[in-house]
Parts: structure tokens; sequence; C-alpha cells
């Protein structure tokens, strides 16, 4: 929901932290595989019920993320297997996390289990119009490798969500609950916004 907005804003803070860490033994894929380790390290902690260590990965593993795309285009070495990486990278990242937080906490895993089918159906809206876009020559309007459609539940949110699981993991069930809405009506507006633009591709008159 805000992530068209804050792009601008952190872009010069985030080219700054790429140049700080442009140094021969760090890549973008370093860096992507680095946000994935951490990531992954996050979810082995929460599941063991370490709150703080899992936070602080999981934040500094996104901010590994948010650096290998800003590294690559400073490096003029950005490419389609990077995205596609970046992306595997944050999917698996994404799901591990609220799979740890379900093992980590006192409660039913429930809520968790639907967040995650929610996340995999938002995932798969993305991930299919962004492939029918890219057939159709559609213009992305940013600098990722995916045509990104906006919505309620974007990077940001996430980030923030999950972020919440471990400052009160006494309430991450409710907090699962309320996100869980929020991706589902995320998927709901990616599914209409492809089913809108794309039947409007299918009846323009073919030149």
């Amino acid at each position: 929901m805000i992530d068209a907005r804050l792009r601008p804003v952190l872009a010069g803070t985030m080219d700054q932290l790429a140049a700080a860490v442009d140094r021969q033994w760090v890549s973008p894929a370093r860096l992507t595989a680095a946000g994935l380790a951490l990531g992954l390290a996050a979810s082995a902690a929460a599941a063991a019920g370490w709150w703080w260590p899992a936070l602080v990965a999981w934040l500094v593993s996104r901010l590994a993320d948010g650096l290998d795309g800003p590294l690559a285009r400073r490096r003029g070495t950005a490419s389609p297997l990077g995205g596609f990486l970046d992306i595997v990278a944050d999917f698996t990242v994404y799901g591990a996390f609220v799979a740890g937080v379900a093992v980590g906490v006192d409660t039913p895993a429930t809520p968790f289990l639907v967040l995650l089918v929610t996340y995999y159906v938002n995932g798969a809206a993305l991930l299919a119009y962004s492939s029918i876009a890219e057939r159709l020559g559609r213009e992305r309007g940013d600098e990722r490798s995916l045509h990104f459609l906006g919505g309620w539940a974007e990077g940001a949110e996430t980030i923030a969500v999950h972020s919440l699981f471990c400052l009160l993991p006494g309430v991450a069930g409710p907090i699962a609950w309320g996100w869980a809405a929020v991706v589902a009506v995320t998927a709901g507006q990616r599914v209409a916004h492809a089913v809108r633009t794309l039947s409007e591709t299918a009846r323009r008159p073919t030149p």
C-alpha cells in the first residue's frame, strides 16, 4: 500500500548503503543469499521462541534483500537471473517465517495456516499477471524485474507485520488473522485488476 511512496523516499539512502557495501567480495547474489540465510535463521529463532534474535535477524535479512538490487544497478550487472533469485528468496523467507512463528507461539496454528494460504493465492496472482503482462509487452513502471500490482499488503507492510509477531508473540494469532484478511483483500485487488486489464486486451481489435 505504501511501497510506491516509500521507494522514492528511500532510494537515496539505499543507494548510499549500496555504495558503502560495494566491496570486491560483496556481490548482489551474495546479498540475496545473505538475505535468504538470515531470513531462515530468523524463522528458526522464532520457532524456538527467541523473539528478539528473530526480530534482529528478520530486519537485517530484509535490509540485505533491499540492497541487492541497488548494488546490481550501481555496478551495471542487474539481470533477469538476479530478479528471479530475489523473488524466490523473498517468497521462501516470508513463508518460512510464518511457519516459524506458528511453531514458536503457544496458540493454535490455524491463523498461520490461513495466512500461508492467502500468501499462496496472492503470490500466484502476482506472478501469473507479471508473466502475462511481460508477454504482452506492458511497461513495468519501475526498475524491478516483475510487474508488481499495488494493494493493501506489500513489502513494507509485510516487514512491519512480521516484526509485530516478534514484538507481540502473545497476540500473534489475532495479528495473523487480521493480516490474512488484508492479504486476501490484496489478492482480490490483484485478481480484479488482472481480469479488467486482460479483458480489455482481449477485446482490443488486432491491427
